[in-house]
């Protein structure tokens, strides 16, 4: 029998916030949510930094959070972000989470105040003994202006409901290290390493790209679990170029708010700072998506 955090391999998506007005569009966070259960995804994300927690206020993070869930029906898992660089306020929406029916939680490294690996352990070590469902560190430095290290990490597994790492340090090293060290799930925090992630031993990913096409993500991990070495690597190859687009182009999620408004799934609104897509930015994202099949000429 699966482990509870081995439930969660396979596609997560990182699904976006619908604006309109200024607002947070429900309908649209709907039809966002009804389309990856149509596609068969593993578990829904929202409120993370696809979902523009940073411009999310307390009141909202938590509706958005109650508002999936309830979406969801339990048809897939929900692991909704909470994190926070004050561990009050993340031991606040955690425990909302938990109490709410969330399936797990997802919660990224305290950014901006820098804390010590030591600060970073006794955060995480908090939250998780504050609750009773999996716990998933987010660990992406780029971020975040702090490295979780690999030893922390080890520390932290030892934590029973301590379960998952979602590694978007783009470190191989880094997560062969946990791997080795440790039996947490890791996920891709990186489209792009999904599948060199889950050649050293990971289980799949928590994916910004399944917002435009879960089920290609979906084919790529789906074959390399059972096997299909050269079918999961063509997927690779075809989901390569869309993935570094979206990643490389502005910061995440301008571009793939960009692109489903170009695919007429999402008004593309953006809360400031963050700003639409323009220009040569825009042209190359819309040539990613021709490209792919997407979109036509």
């Amino acid at each position: 029998m699966a482990t509870r955090a081995e439930q969660f391999a396979g596609v997560s998506t990182a699904i976006i916030t619908p604006f309109r007005n200024g607002e947070v569009d429900y309908e649209a966070l709907r039809q966002q949510v009804e389309f990856q259960i149509a596609a068969g995804v593993t578990c829904i994300c929202p409120v993370g930094t696809t979902g523009e927690s940073p411009t999310l206020s307390h009141e909202e993070h938590e509706q958005v959070i109650a508002a999936v869930i309830e979406m969801v029906a339990g048809r897939v898992k929900v692991m909704p972000g909470t994190g926070s660089n004050s561990t009050a306020e993340a031991l606040r929406l955690t425990k909302f989470a938990a109490r709410h029916g969330a399936d797990a939680v997802l919660i990224v490294g305290p950014y901006y105040n820098r804390p010590t690996q030591e600060g970073l352990y006794r955060h995480y070590r908090t939250l998780a003994e504050a609750v009773d469902i999996p716990v998933c560190i987010y660990n992406i430095p780029g971020r975040t202006g702090r490295n979780i290290e690999p030893e922390t990490i080890i520390r932290l597994a030892e934590i029973p409901n301590i379960a998952m790492v979602k590694e978007a340090s783009g470190s191989m090293d880094q997560a062969s290290q946990i791997i080795a060290a440790t039996d947490l799930t890791i996920l891709s925090g990186d489209d792009s390493l999904t599948l060199p992630l889950m050649a050293i031993g990971g289980r799949g990913v928590i994916s910004v790209v399944a917002n435009l096409v879960p089920q290609d993500m979906k084919a790529m991990v789906e074959a390399f679990d059972a096997g299909r070495i050269a079918e999961a690597q063509a997927w690779h190859k075809k989901l390569f170029p869309l993935c570094r687009d979206l990643l490389s182009i502005a910061s995440n999620p301008i571009p793939v708010k960009a692109a489903m408004k170009l695919l007429g799934r999402d008004s593309g609104e953006l809360r400031m700072p963050l700003v639409p897509l323009e220009g040569e930015g825009l042209h190359k994202l819309r040539q990613a998506l021709i490209n792919y099949g997407l979109l036509k000429e």
